[in-house]
C-alpha cells in the first residue's frame, strides 16, 4: 500500500487520542464494524504506542497508523509498534527523510502552497492539510487543485460531519480526518455502540 492508496480506503479517518491502551482494541473493533478501517492513533499520550501495538496485533481488519509524528525517532518507534502508516502535522526535511526510511506510507502535513511544492519536489504526492479549517478550508484546497493537480490531500483540523461533505466533493481530497468519531466521554464509558454508530454515519458521507 502506498500513500495514495491509503487515501482511498475510507472517506473518514478517525483521529484518536487514547489515555488508556486497554481501550484500543474495543475502540478499533467498533470503528471497523462501522465501516472505517483506517485509524490514526495520535502520539499525544504515553499510551499511544502501546495502543498502536495492540490494535496491530489484535484487530487484523484495522489499518492502524500513528499520527502527531513530529520527530524522526517517532517514525521509527511507530514502525516498531506495528503502525502501517504515519501522519505528521507539519514536515521538516529530517522528518520527511525519517518517515521515508521506514518504508511506510506517510501523510506529511502542509498548510501552504509553498510547503506542498517543497514536498512535491521530493516526490511526495499525498499530504495532510492541517489545520484545515484554520488554514482556509475547502476553498483553499480547491484553489490549490488548479496549479497542483497531482497532489491529493487528507484535510484534518476542524472537520465535522457538517463540513466533511464539502471537502470530500473536491477532486484533490481523498479522505478527511476527524476526531468527532471517538468522543472522550464515549471512550471513557466504553460506549462502543455509540462509536460504531458514529463510524457508520461517517462511512456514509461519500
Amino acid at each position: 500500500m502506498n500513500a495514495d492508496e491509503l487515501l482511498n480506503l475510507a472517506p473518514v479517518v478517525p483521529v484518536v487520542v487514547l489515555e488508556d491502551a486497554a481501550a484500543a482494541v474495543p475502540l478499533a473493533r467498533a470503528l471497523v464494524a462501522g465501516g472505517l478501517p483506517v485509524i490514526e492513533v495520535t502520539l499525544r499520550t504515553p499510551a499511544a504506542l502501546e495502543a498502536v501495538r495492540r490494535i496491530a496485533a489484535e484487530v487484523p481488519d484495522a489499518v492502524v497508523g500513528a499520527g502527531t509524528v513530529v520527530r524522526p525517532e517517532d517514525a521509527e518507534r511507530s514502525l516498531d509498534a506495528g503502525a502501517r502508516f504515519l501522519v505528521s502535522p507539519g514536515c521538516t526535511e529530517a522528518l520527511r527523510a525519517a518517515m521515508t526510511a521506514t518504508g511506510l506510507p506517510f501523510l506529511p502535513g502542509i498548510a501552504t502552497a509553498s510547503e506542498a511544492m517543497a514536498l512535491l519536489e521530493r516526490g511526495v504526492t499525498a499530504m495532510k492539510f492541517f489545520p484545515a479549517e484554520a488554514s482556509g478550508g475547502a476553498g483553499l484546497l480547491k484553489s490549490l487543485g488548479g496549479p497542483l493537480p497531482q497532489i491529493r490531500f487528507c484535510p484534518t483540523g476542524g472537520i465535522t460531519p457538517a463540513n466533511a461533505p464539502g471537502y470530500l466533493a473536491l477532486d484533490n481530497v481523498g479522505c478527511v480526518g476527524g476526531s468527532w468519531l471517538t468522543p472522550a466521554d464515549a471512550v471513557r464509558a466504553g460506549d462502543w455502540a455509540r462509536i460504531e454508530e458514529l463510524a457508520r454515519q461517517a462511512a456514509a458521507l461519500r
